[in-house]
């Protein structure tokens, strides 16, 4: 398999590749999944992300990496860094996210993956925060959020959502990098 960007114990993350296209596109059609998605992606939006994600990689150094259970290299899914720009307050901001497979759900690797990716991006990329989203409806969600340690800054209406009644009050958390004086 690829070789990893990074790893965690249970999970390796890497750059996205053409066979991940299948795979992929059967988690974004799950259901459960997409459960607080306004749509399924199609095929060609799935491949479109992988190509956005492959070029923000190369550009910016991170990006919603391919995510592989290093014990069987089975591809989950996606978690990692991607920066948006919705939000006319803050700007160009990174955000973490995550969208796995749902045999491997309630296993920790979510909260696992959301971890190694926040320590990436303090560490590696030296970001100096990083925001996450969701509809306040994506309960599973926002309790990773709080499981890796993010605080709560508000909620409010997502400007890409506004079709859409039940998703578009969403909560918007935040993890600043933890920095030591020594004097």
């Amino acid at each position: 398999m690829s070789q990893y960007l990074f790893t965690s114990q249970r999970l390796g993350f890497r750059n996205w590749t053409f066979s991940d296209l299948e795979p992929l596109a059967e988690i974004s059609n799950d259901d459960d999944v997409m459960e607080f998605f306004p749509f399924k992606p199609s095929k060609q939006d799935t491949q479109d992300f992988i190509y956005r994600m492959q070029e923000m990689q190369e550009e910016k150094g991170f990006c919603y990496f391919a995510v592989d259970c290093i014990e069987n290299n089975e591809f989950i899914g996606f978690i990692g860094l991607c920066e948006q720009t919705y939000l006319k307050e803050l700007g160009a901001f990174v955000d973490i996210g995550w969208r796995l497979k749902k045999s491997i759900w309630n296993q920790g690797y979510a909260t696992e993956g959301a971890m190694a990716c926040l320590d990436f991006g303090f560490n590696q990329i030296g970001l100096e925060h990083i925001y996450s989203v969701a509809p306040e409806i994506n309960i599973k969600s926002e309790l990773i959020m709080k499981k890796i340690g993010m605080q709560r800054i508000k909620n409010f209406d997502h400007p890409k959502l506004s079709d859409y009644k039940e998703l578009v009050s969403c909560v918007l958390y935040i993890k600043e990098k933890i920095t030591h004086n020594n004097g």
